[in-house]
């Protein structure tokens, strides 16, 4: 009985160092803050008899007593439990705890090189449905079969249901040279689709370009990550050296990332001037701002769908109140708040939702999205796959028609 005793109390201590982490900084994707909670939560004078502790010790005695299978519990696997359950009872789905084996996953995500398929994954958090989002070209999720659009159910043998998206992201990850199936369901016919990837050593593409017929340059962003300002500058660039006449920026189904970046980028394009702001819960006030002018000059449309979140939003939301270009497409997904990643000093974190953000004109999103200056949605030609109306439409809006 001991070693559960100690097991409860360290459980506690370690939910409780959760409400205890001091918030710097914002951002929509943050690195890992340095700063930890440990000197804080020794600080911290909790009763050794709080409520919480009578009630996690009277569960273990229960568990101790008459648990039948006493001989396979996983202590940690319960530790994490009381971490997970914590923070999820918060009831918001963008405040997560990540043990220490899911922040690594999540950390090498940001670096922009990672050992895994090449497909980007969205989940609605409110219907818990995943789908691919984006495939990288020549990756392995393209070699496989997969289709943006596909709707996930499995990965190998994990059924999905109400896990995290960085746990399906870790499933799917894993050691160069092995394989992972993914399930999907395909089509209006809801087609049951296994495909079977090898992983191998991805770097993040996170931006595309090509030029369209009549000099209209077209650039789409996946996502949001560290190497994607290079990606979008150098982008931007070719297309200017190729005697560029207008521009579609693509967001669609890109579901967000860094703060730092998508700021950056947008200061390629804006005028001088705030970009983003966001609200703390004391009511703080911090302003991105754009310290130089470099408005956009030529014809600009910016392509968005119900998959466009976040950053996409900060992105779509900035060139809409400026007046740079319009924004094309369905009324984005809404998710104007702000999370932070914070170092729990035990090689773990937890990502906690810390502000809310403001467009440039001072609009909150959170729920409601970027609504369209042109809405079209997407309609699928049966004769033609590659078809695509809500682009016809964009360039449709740069040539002036």
């Amino acid at each position: 009985m001991d070693h559960k005793k100690s097991f409860i109390k360290g459980a506690l201590s370690g939910a409780l160092v959760m409400l205890l982490i001091t918030i710097l900084g914002s951002g929509v994707w943050k690195a890992i803050s340095v700063k930890t909670a440990g000197g804080q939560a020794e600080a911290a004078q909790v009763s050794a008899e709080s409520e919480t502790d009578k009630k996690l010790k009277m569960l273990s005695g229960v568990i101790d007593d008459y648990y039948l299978y006493a001989d396979d519990i996983d202590e940690q696997a319960m530790q994490d439990g009381i971490y997970n359950g914590y923070a999820s009872g918060l009831g918001d789905p963008y405040t997560v705890y990540y043990n220490e084996e899911q922040t690594k996953d999540l950390l090498e995500s940001t670096t922009g090189e990672y050992s895994g398929i090449g497909a980007g994954i969205l989940k609605n958090y409110q219907t818990q449905q995943v789908t691919i989002g984006n495939i990288y070209k020549d990756s392995p999720a393209e070699e496989a079969g997969l289709k943006t659009g596909d709707i996930l159910y499995q990965v190998d043998d994990h059924v999905i249901e109400s896990e995290d998206l960085t746990e399906i992201v870790s499933w799917i990850k894993g050691e160069e040279g092995t394989e992972v199936t993914l399930h999907v369901y395909r089509g209006e016919n809801a087609e049951e689709v296994a495909c079977t990837a090898t992983r191998r050593m991805i770097e993040a593409q996170t931006v595309e370009h090509e030029m369209k017929e009549g000099q209209i340059g077209y650039l789409r962003i996946m996502e949001f990550d560290t190497v994607t300002l290079k990606q979008f500058e150098e982008a931007l660039n070719d297309l200017e050296s190729q005697g560029m006449k207008g521009l579609i920026i693509d967001l669609r189904s890109n579901p967000g990332g860094n703060l730092d970046t998508v700021v950056d980028m947008l200061k390629l394009i804006l005028p001088e001037g705030t970009i983003v702001s966001t609200k703390d819960k004391e009511g703080n006030v911090i302003e991105e701002k754009n310290e130089e002018d470099h408005e956009f000059t030529k014809p600009l449309a910016v392509l968005v769908n119900q998959g466009s979140a976040s950053a996409s939003e900060i992105f779509a939301g900035a060139v809409q109140d400026y007046g740079v270009g319009e924004i094309v497409g369905m009324t984005t997904y809404g998710k104007g708040v702000v999370q932070q990643l914070m170092d729990l000093g035990d090689g773990t974190c937890l990502k906690v939702t810390i502000a809310e953000y403001f467009t440039a004109a001072g609009r909150s999103i959170n729920k409601k999205g970027i609504t369209p200056d042109v809405e079209v949605k997407y309609e699928a030609d049966p004769n033609d796959e590659n078809a695509d109306n809500q682009l016809e439409k964009a360039i449709e809006v740069v040539n002036g028609e």
